[in-house]
């Protein structure tokens, strides 16, 4: 990755925008959306971040370097080399955010990456994400054990399943999901035949399976773009001699093989 992705909390904090006209206005309204106070470069020494948007005549580097050398993190409009962060397309179902970023390639291509996904996600999905957060504790209480609960909530979440975050759903769906009869699936163990070292070329099937995986077990010839494509917290391990653990009890095991 060019980048690691964050999300970061300004709300009653300084952020420093140096520079006028409508680059640096939307700075200010993007800012003051989160909460954060907009100040000037005489006020650095109480900020973190700062926004250059300046005309290539006022020296946008000199600013971003002096900015820099304060211990601010720096964007500067229209100059992803001078940037310390990028500024995403954001997509925004409160409080679900969704960023798009191309590391400043191109913020028009960010941009209807964004406008696709705006048609995809229904307004319903921030209510979806307050509902499940107001629901933890009785989540907990359903499924005590991690492993279960993980999986129960990977399967309501799942495309087709009761809390599909794709689809509009009434307001005690949580709920009715937590106090339905339904069951968590049973363990799950799928073996996967690797064709090529190209994360391109593997199907929407593999790709979809790797994403919902709690743990992948590979033949150490599965080359690291492969593996990139796995969900994050999902465990990995290399196949030896012996098969994967039979006592897994619940989740999905992916067993990855090179052909």
């Amino acid at each position: 990755m060019h980048s690691l992705a964050l999300f970061h909390r300004i709300a009653g904090s300084r952020v420093v925008v140096v520079g006028e006209g409508t680059a640096a206005e939307a700075k200010r309204r993007l800012i003051e959306r989160a909460g954060g106070i907009c100040c000037s470069e005489a006020e650095a020494h109480q900020a973190r971040l700062a926004f250059v948007a300046v005309a290539d005549g006022e020296k946008p580097h000199i600013i971003a370097h002096r900015l820099k050398q304060r211990g601010l993190l720096v964007n500067v409009a229209d100059r992803p080399e001078l940037c310390d962060f990028t500024l995403p397309s954001i997509l925004e179902r409160d409080p679900v955010i969704i960023a798009v970023s191309t590391g400043g390639a191109s913020a028009g291509l960010a941009k209807h990456l964004r406008l696709r996904l705006e048609a995809l996600l229904p307004v319903s999905l921030g209510k979806l994400a307050q509902a499940l957060a107001a629901a933890r504790d009785n989540i907990r209480t359903r499924w005590p054990a991690s492993d279960d609960r993980r999986a129960a909530l990977d399967e309501a979440l799942s495309e087709g399943g009761p809390l599909d975050p794709l689809k509009d759903h009434g307001d005690d769906v949580v709920d009715r999901w937590i106090n339905s009869s339904h069951q968590t699936s049973a363990a799950e163990r799928i073996e996967l035949l690797i064709v090529s070292d190209d994360p391109d070329d593997l199907t929407i099937k593999q790709v979809r399976l790797l994403g919902r995986a709690d743990r992948i077990v590979y033949e150490a010839s599965v080359t690291p773009e492969i593996l990139a494509r796995a969900r994050a917290d999902a465990t990995q391990s290399v196949l030896g001699n012996e098969q994967p653990d039979e006592r897994d009890s619940t989740g999905l095991t992916l067993i990855l093989r090179r052909s």
